[in-house]
């Protein structure tokens, strides 16, 4: 007869296969309605020039241990009411829909911060989650400035289509420079998402020039949103916000 004990479920078992790269024990920005923490994940097949955690990117280990990760979680339970999963790419992880269910056994809402780079594991993982940042990088026809990639069109939509088919609490935006996404890039995104049926757009202006390794010239410099073309966007989009 098995003992009572061989019974009990390993709570850091649904954390072994998941790569977390830091922990950031606060935040009340990164989950709308939520006092919550980040896990940063680690590993992001994109290239973005304007990354700002390049660290993040090649697909290593993790640094924290599942014995940290469930420790933490038990030490902030009554204390924050939601946990984020952001990268990296949070869906490269096969380890992922382990962490949120366990998260949401513990009474924690759940967010994800991702680019959509997966989609087909973006929609594995929707009914585990309460609310999504979604990244719209650069138009359907041409990535590659803007993610450092090719081809990512298909999937791009396809993640979009998933999220708002879903009916789930989401934010698409984008992070815009001049350099990578010109008044004419702006536009044609603007026009796909009203196509698609997205009710809102959040534009942020890149302003902290870093270097990367992805980054063929010198930093990007901040760049300030031109109002007209912010009026253009409206006319296609009228739910279309300017985050300072």
């Amino acid at each position: 007869m098995r003992n009572a004990a061989s019974l009990t479920p390993d709570p850091e078992a649904p954390w072994a296969r998941l790569r977390v790269a830091a922990l950031t024990p606060f935040t009340s920005l990164d989950f709308p309605g939520h006092l919550a923490a980040i896990m940063h994940l680690q590993g992001c097949p994109l290239a973005c020039p304007y990354c700002h955690s390049p660290h993040l990117q090649p697909f290593g280990p993790g640094a924290l241990s599942p014995r940290a990760l469930t420790g933490f979680l038990a030490s902030r339970r009554g204390l924050l009411d939601g946990i984020v999963f952001s990268g990296g790419e949070p869906c490269a992880q096969i380890g992922l829909g382990d962490a949120l269910a366990a998260c949401r056994a513990q009474g924690y809402a759940t967010a994800l911060h991702s680019a959509g780079v997966y989609p087909h594991a973006l929609i594995r993982l929707l009914p585990l989650l309460d609310w999504i940042g979604l990244d719209w990088k650069a138009p359907l026809h041409d990535t590659a400035p803007a993610t450092g990639r090719v081809g990512l069109g298909r999937r791009f939509a396809q993640a979009v289509h998933a999220v708002l088919s879903a009916g789930i609490a989401h934010e698409i935006r984008t992070t815009w420079h001049p350099a990578l996404l010109p008044p004419s890039a702006m536009l044609v995104m603007a026009e796909q998402l009203a196509q698609m049926g997205a009710g809102a757009w959040v534009i942020q202006p890149y302003w902290r020039p870093v270097f990367t390794t992805y980054s063929a010239s010198p930093p990007l410099g901040e760049a300030v949103f031109p109002r007209t073309l912010l009026t253009q966007i409206r006319a296609i989009l009228p739910n279309t916000i300017l985050r300072p």
